[in-house]
């Protein structure tokens, strides 16, 4: 016969007047979220039936479900007095299956550099979750959390003293994430392979090679292209002509080390 491993007298106690039973956030045993979470979502949902410590306890079975509720019955009769026994055993109840942290998890944390503020700070409450034995104030969090940003973030603040992760979130929402320079504009040449079986009026196979102009934003318009439904066409028969058009238009330019290739082209502005 199942015996509640809370003392009978917690089920004559009364909930608060017109309080209204609370659909409760169910916890399984498993996937992603940990039991320190789900015990501040259960605080939470409890209102003010959550003031008295009997009413914790008997309650908290309702939030439990799948292998957590299995759990819950298997605990001995009369071994849960008081609200902190029973989260001390529910914390318990999840070590085999996850692995406690601890604070050098903690403190070893670091902001990437493509992490913003309030990601980094999410991960690190993700990992103080998991640190179920540690107990740190507010301050402490807080001075934890800050060590671990980028390094031009946290001398920017370095001045100001920061009583909770939660306001180091606030205060720095939107933050830049990096503090990495501009790239440098990347030169990117494009080749095209030209196939003898092409349709051309040319007997010579031919290299076109040129650079695209920085920042150039000037649209062109290629009068002799062939348009196909949303796209354009690039005709192997006209690169001459296209090659011509974009240096006139200042969207290539010609390299000041350029080599014609043989006599037949040195009359030639570049090598198409």
């Amino acid at each position: 016969m199942y015996k509640t491993p809370y003392p009978l007298a917690y089920n004559q106690i009364s909930l608060p007047h017109k309080y209204k039973m609370p659909d409760f956030t169910k916890f399984l045993g498993q996937g992603e979220v940990y039991t320190m979470e789900h015990v501040n979502r259960f605080l939470l949902q409890l209102g003010e039936a959550g003031n008295q410590d009997a009413l914790r306890v008997r309650l908290f079975s309702l939030s439990l479900s799948g292998s957590a509720f299995a759990w819950f019955t298997t605990l001995p009769a009369n071994s849960i007095l008081y609200w902190a026994d029973l989260e001390r055993q529910f914390h318990q109840f999840l070590f085999s299956r996850v692995t406690e942290l601890k604070l050098t998890d903690l403190t070893g944390l670091r902001q990437r550099n493509d992490e913003s503020v309030t990601s980094f700070i999410q991960r690190f409450r993700d990992v103080k979750n998991r640190c179920y034995s540690l107990v740190l104030s507010d301050q402490q969090l807080a001075d934890a959390a800050l060590n671990g940003l980028l390094p031009h973030i946290k001398d920017k603040y370095a001045s100001q003293e920061f009583e909770s992760i939660s306001q180091i979130a606030s205060r720095m929402t939107g933050e830049a994430r990096s503090y990495e320079s501009k790239k440098p504009f990347q030169k990117k040449v494009n080749y095209m392979e030209y196939s003898a079986n092409d349709d051309s009026e040319e007997e010579q196979e031919t290299v076109a090679s040129a650079e695209w102009i920085q920042n150039s934003k000037k649209p062109v318009t290629c009068p002799f292209g062939k348009k196909e439904p949303e796209s354009y066409g690039f005709d192997i028969t006209k690169a001459d002509k296209i090659f011509d058009l974009l240096l006139s238009e200042g969207l290539i330019r010609l390299k000041p080390y350029n080599k014609i290739p043989s006599e037949e082209l040195k009359n030639m502005k570049y090598c198409k």
